[in-house]
């Protein structure tokens, strides 16, 4: 079981409004519903919106629902929030509509101590709010942190910076990378979407003079996939590395039967040997691992020119990590 309390928070009646955080939330909900295949991702996830005074979210219910999310066992409980954030001398807080000055809202260590109590395998936690960065440091302890097993934070910006919105109701900065992220732009060969791979999303995102910097605390032995996305390569594809390159460092040779397309004087060239389907089906797998940057000809500009001119390919980097986890049946 997996489960998600997504809050997004317009409407205060003392402090400033906001105008995109109810655009923020539905957003992620939308995306965490379901996987990319249209599989059931988070079922059913609890959403708190506040437009006005007649759906306004106070210190309460906010409190009570993060609680409730917490409780249980699930694989997963993941906690999502878009608004105001304070901080002060005794710690970070979460603003609800009926906050009247910052200090009044929910404290971050209240919410910390939920998700550490939590029987939960995975605690996740992602704030997009002014300051959230604060989160998970131990009081007193200026940026020391305290996460405990199984958690990990995502913060927009660190306890000093603001989280800027998109303005007129367009996403803020921030999430809009992070439903970008689990759309897929984070996802890895076999479309899993992790904590970590959104955090180096948003991070490379935002760059250096971005004006705030996303937070990221975990302390779990093992990332889980937050999302399935499509994978940018077929599974029966990758799941074939291992022997097309048996060993490390292995190069395919190859040679003119493996090209399907030539010109019409090679085809009339008697010397250049017809392409064998068996071999070209081969070849578009292995066109297919250049397109991922899993592997690269060897003395040539192009897969073709590899082909037609009887040299071979290799796995890059990359496409010897792969050729280990699919090997040792990671994969």
């Amino acid at each position: 079981m997996r489960k998600a309390l997504i809050v997004g928070l317009d409407y205060f009646h003392d402090l400033k409004p906001l105008s995109g955080c109810v655009n923020d939330a539905e957003a992620v909900a939308s995306v965490l519903r379901r996987n990319a295949d249209g599989t059931t991702n988070f079922t059913t996830p609890k959403v708190l919106t506040a437009t006005g005074v007649s759906n306004a979210v106070t210190r309460r219910v906010l409190r009570d629902s993060i609680e409730a999310l917490f409780k249980d066992d699930p694989e997963i409980a993941l906690l999502y929030f878009a608004g105001h954030g304070y901080v002060d001398a005794t710690g970070g807080f979460l603003c609800a509509s009926d906050c009247q000055d910052g200090d009044d809202g929910l404290a971050l260590n209240d919410v910390m101590t939920f998700a550490k109590e939590s029987k939960a395998a995975n605690k996740i936690i992602v704030l997009d709010s002014c300051h959230g960065g604060i989160a998970g440091n131990r009081p007193g302890k200026g940026s020391l942190a305290e996460i405990g097993p199984g958690m990990t934070l995502l913060t927009a910006s660190t306890e000093n910076q603001y989280s800027y919105e998109g303005g007129n109701g367009a996403p803020g900065v921030f999430t809009n990378l992070l439903v970008d992220a689990l759309n897929g732009a984070a996802a890895n060969l076999v479309g899993d979407v992790t904590p970590g791979s959104v955090y180096a999303h948003i991070d490379q995102s935002l760059g250096p003079w971005g004006g705030q910097r996303p937070v990221f605390k975990t302390n779990v032995k093992s990332f889980v996939s937050l999302r399935k996305a499509a994978p940018p390569i077929a599974l029966e594809e990758l799941l074939q590395l291992a022997t097309l390159f048996p060993q490390p460092g292995y190069n395919f040779p190859l040679d003119p039967s493996y090209e399907p397309e030539r010109s019409q004087e090679q085809r009339e060239d008697p010397s250049i040997p017809p392409p064998d389907p068996a071999k070209n089906a081969i070849f578009k797998v292995l066109q297919n691992y250049v397109r991922v940057n899993l592997v690269r000809p060897v003395g040539a500009p192009h897969m073709w020119h590899a082909a037609m001119e009887s040299k071979s390919c290799e796995l890059t980097v990359l496409g010897e990590h792969y050729r280990r986890l699919v090997a040792d049946n990671l994969i």
